[in-house]
C-alpha cells in the first residue's frame, strides 16, 4: 500500500525544541484519507500476561500498537498523535518512554501528549498508549 501523502511535523522554532523528548509540537495530516482511532494499547502480551517491569510494559505496549496498525494496512510513520499513559510519572521513566518512541517511529515523531495517572485499567498495568492514525 502506497502513502503519497504524508503526515507532517511543525517545530516553531521560538519554543522548546521536543524532538529529542520523542515527539514533534503538532502534525499535520494531509486532507485526504481516513482517520483510524486506536484505543489504548497496554503492555499485555498475547495471553493478557502483565510484566511487573515498566520497560517490559511500554515495549510491549509499543508492539501491541505496531499489530493494530498493521492490521489497519499502515505503519508507524502514519500515526499522527499519541496519548501515553504512565501510572505515578516520574522522570525517571522518561528515557525509558523516548527511547521507546524512537525506537517505534524513528524520525517521524508524532504529537504527543504524556499524562501522569495513578492507576489504569488492570491493577498491575503501569503504561497505556492510544493513538491517531492517517490511512489511505
Amino acid at each position: 500500500m502506497t502513502h503519497p501523502a504524508r503526515p507532517e511535523a511543525v517545530n516553531p522554532p521560538h519554543l522548546p525544541d521536543p524532538r529529542p523528548f520523542g515527539y514533534s509540537t503538532a502534525v499535520l495530516a494531509p486532507a485526504a484519507g481516513r482517520l483510524a482511532f486506536i484505543s489504548g494499547q497496554g503492555g499485555q502480551d498475547a495471553t493478557g500476561g502483565l510484566s511487573p517491569d515498566f520497560a517490559a510494559q511500554v515495549a510491549q505496549a509499543c508492539a501491541n500498537l505496531g499489530a493494530v496498525l498493521e492490521a489497519l494496512g499502515a505503519g508507524p510513520e502514519r500515526v499522527v498523535k499519541l496519548t501515553v499513559y504512565v501510572v505515578d510519572h516520574d522522570m525517571a521513566k522518561l528515557p525509558v518512554l523516548t527511547r521507546a518512541v524512537r525506537q517505534m517511529f524513528g524520525d517521524h515523531l508524532p504529537a504527543q501528549t504524556l499524562v501522569g495517572v495513578p492507576r489504569l485499567a488492570l491493577d498491575a498495568m503501569l503504561f497505556e498508549v492510544d493513538a491517531v492514525a492517517l490511512l489511505d
